[in-house]
């Protein structure tokens, strides 16, 4: 057994103590001190009994991550206090409430929402998993330093797993590469976030990340030489301009660097840009600016520029802060360098994130610049229900999404993901703008809801007070904002129907001398083969249950047959009165559709991997047999999807009663005034019927016209039929079918 010196190894804690305050962004007021040394003292007490795997003491960890958080992250006392204590509540007997007590109740809030996301079980499965991130991810509601701690706790981590199993340190690597790398990405922390993914790739793809270290070791030499050879010119000049700057040259990260072996499918020789140069230059805010641009004319003027790898996220910041200008020069030798300019202030933002933006901002404190940051990241978090697979997918396109930059009407700029369409731009401007959307112009021209934008476009919406969003809406965005949002309006319309559907139901229940009471939603739920009741009265709501369904249930329910296997239905898992009542309306998964206009084609469920309705499933296009539907999942996706990418089809099962449908009606009769008003008005006043286009043409008294609909189903299109043909002067109404 390795002895403990104890006397040396409370020195080296005292030391990395007074290194945590030496090493402090943030300028730290005597109470500042008072409130650390009481949190590093009661952290000491509380772990005092506690070793690593490694071996050494406890401490040490919670003392790396404070120093994380206090320096390269930049949080201030109440942060760093919080990092000392982020394990006792987990680890010892210390509750929440006496670190209350002892300390404030922000420090209590921060040390529980780190608490409350270390207490997930350690084997997860994928679900869990994700819900595990969920919930992390909510913890930001409470506030945004919980994130920013747990992030350096996950940095420190990574640091030290060399003692840890094979399987554990692989696991603990992916977890990292998938959400926490990105997360430092959006919150503007590019050095955590590249050495988290530096050390993801050392876990997941050890022989890799050696290989690219060894070569970064060996070409070295020649590529500070390379780099000299270029600050060498561009000083001279600055120096000539009188510019205050600092030239740094940059190596590209590893990760970075295998990212564009795999995506270029190149060698670690021909990656040309596998360093940057940076120059930092001082300047007050009144010349930030004018600055930026001279430099950038000083690089140009020794340098060929690569006009279409210009960044100037000057004018136009990004989302998470980052300020800088990137110069893609054609150096010597024939190789493009990458050059970077930024003020001092610029440059610590891009290193701090947001702890250097309030430094900056006058009269800002800690608390406040919090607000700013967190709405960042708020609206990815709206929806709670959705499923936790999917929010955390969402959420990490959101995270990880490059941006682009369009344009208002009045010239306002707003930053979307790459990707985003015209409907993601209306949701992004308000809410209801979006619910609203009748149509959109890009650049003076009308396109389609789900046109992709590009970086420049200017868009404008057309509104509609009558618009609502369907379930084609959500083909429509990329986006979680806007994927929410019409989630919601779906979820509630839904709800409305089924409100009206259940009225519906009792009425024609009395007609066939039947009370609807909790027993016979039940029964009929399990009769019609149904999950919960707001399945049941959204199916009536909306047509899709018939009178002949309601009479079958009637005569089997006076059926002394019947009334014998009755005790078993309500046995049945799905007429569980637990699961019945349940306010939700399940998807039923029976209708399998194709490509983005949802086309139903002829297919076969392929044999190698026998998908079921609800499965994650994808169409390919065979030589012999059609279209084979194959989970995406399947043991031969990704060869097919690689090698066969042109044969490939999205596909999807959908509820058939939640699907749409178009319809077009061919109506004559007497051409009398207001005819148009009154048909638009018995057709709109038809619930859940949409009109896509009218068109009717009058000569001598007769008129003709075509009406285009989209109807949920074949009941509420014949209940509509009939309501026209009530129209005065209305005299046929048939059905045009396409041939």
């Amino acid at each position: 057994m390795v002895e403990i010196d104890i006397e040396k190894e409370n020195k080296a804690i005292a030391k990395e103590y007074k290194e945590l305050l030496r090493i402090s962004y943030q300028t730290l007021s005597d109470d500042d001190k008072k409130l650390i040394r009481k949190a590093f003292d009661f952290a000491v007490d509380a772990h005092q009994d506690q070793r690593r795997k490694s071996g050494e003491a406890y401490i040490f960890h919670p003392i790396a991550v404070a120093k994380i958080v206090a320096g390269e992250i930049g949080l201030g006392a109440t942060a760093i206090a919080a990092a000392l204590m982020h394990d006792v509540v987990e680890d010892t007997d210390v509750t929440v409430e006496e670190i209350e007590k002892e300390f404030n109740p922000k420090v209590a809030q921060l040390v529980a929402g780190l608490t409350k996301i270390s207490q997930v079980k350690k084997d997860m499965n994928i679900s869990m998993q994700a819900e595990n991130f969920r919930k992390m991810l909510l913890t930001l509601n409470d506030d945004v330093r919980v994130i920013i701690i747990k992030l350096a706790d996950r940095l420190h981590n990574m640091q030290t797993m060399e003692s840890m199993a094979d399987y554990k340190q692989l696991k603990i690597a992916s977890e990292t590469l998938y959400i926490y790398a990105p997360l430092a990405h959006r919150l503007g922390l590019y050095n955590i976030k590249t050495q988290l993914e530096d050390l993801g790739l050392k876990y997941t793809e050890p022989t890799v990340y050696n290989d690219i270290v060894s070569k970064i070791k060996e070409t070295k030499e020649q590529q500070d030489a390379y780099i000299k050879s270029i600050s060498d010119v561009l000083k001279k000049s600055l120096d000539e301009e009188g510019v205050d700057y600092v030239i740094k040259g940059r190596p590209k990260s590893i990760y970075s660097i295998r990212r564009k072996m795999a995506t270029q499918k190149v060698t670690f020789d021909e990656v040309y840009d596998k360093f940057a140069l940076r120059i930092v230059y001082k300047s007050n805010p009144h010349d930030e600016k004018f600055l930026a641009w001279k430099i950038y004319s000083i690089v140009t003027d020794h340098y060929r520029p690569s006009p279409s790898r210009l960044r100037d996220w000057i004018s136009s910041p990004k989302s998470t802060g980052y300020e800088a200008l990137h110069i893609t020069v054609m150096g010597p030798l024939g190789r493009w360098v990458e050059i970077q300019v930024r003020s001092e202030r610029m440059d610590e933002i891009a290193e701090k994130g947001y702890a250097a933006h309030y430094k900056y901002k006058q009269g800002a404190n800690e608390e406040s610049g919090l607000d700013t940051w967190l709405n960042l990241l708020r609206e990815a978090l709206e929806n709670a229900d959705s499923n936790a697979v999917d929010f955390v997918e969402d959420f990490k396109m959101n995270l990880y999404a490059k941006e682009i930059y369009v344009f208002t009407p009045k010239g306002e700029i707003k930053s979307l993901p790459k990707g985003a369409t015209a409907l993601d731009f209306a949701f992004a401007i308000h809410s209801e703008i979006g619910i609203k959307t009748r149509g959109t112009r890009v650049n003076g021209k009308l396109v389609p809801l789900n046109h992709e934008l590009k970086s420049g476009d200017q868009v404008d919406v057309i509104t509609s007070a009558n618009q609502k969003p369907t379930v084609t809406w959500l083909d429509y965005v990329t986006t979680s904002r806007a994927k929410n949002k019409i989630r919601n309006v779906l979820n509630e319309n839904t709800k409305k129907i089924a409100e009206d559907g259940k009225e519906i139901l009792e009425r024609k229940l009395r007609h066939l001398k039947i009370t609807v009471n909790e027993t016979v939603v039940n029964e009929l739920v399990a009769y019609l083969k149904l999950k919960t009741s707001l399945d049941l009265f959204y199916r009536v709501g909306i047509g899709s249950i018939d009178n002949q369904q309601l009479k079958d249930y009637a005569a089997q329910k006076s059926n002394t047959f019947f009334n014998f296997f009755k005790g078993k239905i309500k046995r049945n898992p799905s007429a569980n009165p637990d699961i019945v009542q349940k306010d939700e309306i399940t998807q039923k998964y029976d209708l399998l559709v194709f490509g983005v206009e949802q086309d139903r084609l002829d297919y076969k469920l392929s044999a190698c991997c026998n998908p079921i309705p609800g499965d994650s499933v994808f169409g390919f296009i065979t030589i012999n047999e059609g279209i084979k539907v194959h989970k995406k999942d399947c043991p031969n996706a990704i060869s097919m999807q690689s090698n066969y990418a042109y044969r490939i089809i999205p596909a999807k099962w959908i509820d058939s009663t939640q699907q749409d449908f178009k319809v077009t009606l061919e109506i004559t009769g007497m051409d009398t005034l207001g005819i148009t008003n009154e048909l638009t008005r018995v057709i709109s006043n038809n619930m859940n019927v949409n009109i896509q286009s009218i068109s009717l043409s009058g000569e001598a008294g007769i008129f003709t016209g075509k009406v285009t609909v989209i109807v949920p189903n074949n009941t509420i299109l014949k209940r509509m039929i009939d309501n026209i043909k009530k129209i005065d002067g209305v005299d046929r109404v048939t059905r045009e079918y396409t041939s």
